[in-house]
C-alpha cells in the first residue's frame, strides 16, 4: 500500500471558522461499550479516523453489527464472539478496551496485547489488576490476554501507576464492574473528561455510576443493560491544535463547536504564551498578541497540562524568543518530533524528560517524518509556520486521530496538499 504525505507551502496565516469533531478518545472506548447490551446502540457525532475504522472492524470480528452512515454509529452485538484477534488489535493502544466489556457480558475474553504509537512504555498491567479485583483470573501468554471471571463481583480497585491514573484502565474496570455483582469502588480513577462522557452513555444504557470525572468512582453492577443513544463530546485535542496552529501562524481562528470547560490548562499556557482568547455564542476565537513569551510547560494527567498537547505546543515555542522548558511527565520517548524540528531548524536540546527550547529562529521547509499521532501535528504546524515546503511524511499517523485535517486546514487558508509517495 502507497504511503501518503502532506505538503505545506507555509507562512499563510489561519483564517476563518473549523468545527470540531467527536473525540477520538471519546468514541472509541464508548464502541466498546455496545459489546455489554444485546440490544441497538446509536452513537453520533463519530469522527472519521482511522481508529474508528478499526475498532469498526474489531466490533465486526466479535459478532457485532456495525451500520455507519455519515456520522452516525449504530451498533447491536446480539451475539459475541470472545476473541479479539492480533490482526487488528495490533494497530491501536484503544483496541485493550474491549476486554472489560467481553469479561462483563460473556465472563470470558481473549485480546491481543495492543499496539498504537511508539511513544513509551503503556503497560496494561493496570487493566489486568483491575479485572482481578472484580474476581477474574488473568494470564498473558503467547502475545494474548486470557480472562475468565464466572463470578465477577465489585472490589476495590487502585488505578494509579508511575505516571498517574490509567485513562483506558479505568475505562475498562468501569465497564467489566457494570455488570458485576454488587458495588466496585475504583481509587485513583482517572479524572479525563473522555471518563465522564463514557460514564453518561453508559448510565443511559442503564449502568450505576456515580463519580466519573473525579479521583473515584462508584459502580453498582446491574443485571443487563440497554440500548442508548449518545452524542460524543468535541475533541478537546482538535480544539487544541487548531489553537496553537491559529496562534503559531500569526492568524485568527473560531472555533466551533468546542468546550472550554475541558482547555483550562492548554487555555493558561496560551493566554502566559500571549495568545488572545474571545468567547462568544458558542464559539472561541484564537489569535496572537503582538509580541510573544517563553513559558515553562509539565505534562500532567488531567486537569493538568495534557501531554497530546505538548508536541504542538513544543512547535509554537521554537518561534517565541527566549528560553522554554517543556518536562513530559506522563509517557516516556515523547520527543522524538524534536529531532525533526531540528531538521526544519529549530533549536531544541533533549535533556531526560525535558526539552529546552530556545525559541525565535525562523523555521525553513524540509522533509520530516512522523514518529507518532501527535508529533505529526506539531510538524504540520512547524510547516504552516516555516518559510518555503514541508513534506511530512507517513501521515497514517495523523489519519489515526485528525480527521480531514488536510481540508479544514485549506478551509483556513492553509496551502497543504495530500499526495502519495
Amino acid at each position: 500500500m502507497a504511503l501518503e504525505s502532506l505538503l505545506i507551502n507555509g507562512g499563510v496565516p489561519l483564517r476563518g471558522e473549523v468545527e470540531i469533531s467527536g473525540a477520538k478518545n471519546a468514541v472509541l472506548p464508548m464502541m466498546a461499550a455496545t459489546l455489554l447490551t444485546r440490544e441497538r446502540c446509536t452513537i453520533r457525532r463519530v469522527p472519521d479516523l482511522a481508529d474508528v475504522k478499526t475498532m469498526v472492524a474489531i466490533l465486526q470480528s466479535l459478532g457485532a453489527k456495525v451500520q455507519h452512515a455519515g456520522d452516525t454509529l449504530v451498533i447491536e452485538a446480539a451475539r459475541l464472539k470472545d476473541k479479539a484477534d492480533y490482526d487488528h488489535v495490533r494497530k491501536m493502544r484503544g483496541s485493550i478496551c474491549v476486554l472489560g466489556p467481553l469479561l462483563g457480558r460473556v465472563r470470558r475474553a481473549k485480546v491481543s496485547v495492543p499496539g498504537g504509537c511508539q511513544i513509551g512504555p503503556r503497560p496494561i498491567g493496570l487493566h489486568l489488576k483491575g479485572m482481578e479485583a472484580l474476581g477474574a483470573k488473568v494470564k498473558t501468554t503467547g502475545g494474548y490476554v486470557r480472562a475468565t471471571g464466572k463470578d465477577l463481583r465489585g472490589g476495590q480497585v487502585f488505578l494509579g501507576g508511575h505516571a498517574g491514573p490509567t485513562v483506558l484502565g479505568t475505562a475498562n474496570v468501569m465497564m467489566a464492574a457494570a455488570l458485576a455483582k454488587g458495588t466496585t469502588v475504583i481509587e485513583s480513577a482517572a479524572c479525563e473528561p473522555e471518563i465522564t462522557d463514557l460514564a453518561v452513555f453508559l448510565k443511559a444504557m442503564g449502568a450505576k455510576i456515580d463519580g466519573a470525572g473525579s479521583p473515584t468512582i462508584t459502580v453498582t453492577g446491574v443485571k443487563e443493560l440497554s440500548g442508548a443513544e449518545h452524542e460524543v463530546m468535541p475533541d478537546r485535542i482538535e480544539a487544541a491544535t487548531y489553537a496553537i496552529a491559529a496562534v503559531a501562524t500569526r492568524g485568527e481562528v473560531t472555533l466551533k463547536g468546542v468546550r472550554p470547560e475541558h482547555l483550562t490548562a492548554v487555555l493558561d499556557k496560551l493566554d502566559s504564551v500571549g495568545a488572545k482568547v474571545e468567547f462568544k455564542r458558542g464559539k472561541m476565537t484564537f489569535k496572537r498578541a503582538r509580541t510573544l513569551k517563553p513559558v515553562d510547560i509539565t505534562t500532567l494527567p488531567y486537569p493538568g497540562f495534557p501531554t497530546d498537547v505538548q508536541a504542538q505546543m513544543m512547535a509554537l515555542l521554537t518561534q517565541v524568543p527566549g528560553i522554554s522548558v517543556i518536562t513530559e511527565r506522563v509517557f516516556e520517548s515523547r520527543f522524538m518530533h524534536a529531532a525533526e524540528l531540528h531538521r526544519m531548524g529549530a533549536d531544541v536540546a533533549v535533556k531526560g524528560p525535558s526539552a529546552i527550547v530556545k525559541g525565535g529562529t525562523a523555521l525553513s521547509g524540509a522533509q520530516v517524518m512522523a514518529s507518532d499521532l501527535r508529533a505529526s501535528a506539531a510538524l504540520v504546524i512547524g510547516g504552516l509556520m516555516a518559510n518555503g515546503i514541508t513534506q511530512v511524511n507517513r501521515i497514517y499517523h495523523l489519519d489515526r486521530g485528525y480527521e480531514r485535517i488536510d481540508d479544514k486546514l485549506r478551509g483556513l487558508g492553509a496551502r497543504v496538499q495530500r499526495m502519495q509517495t
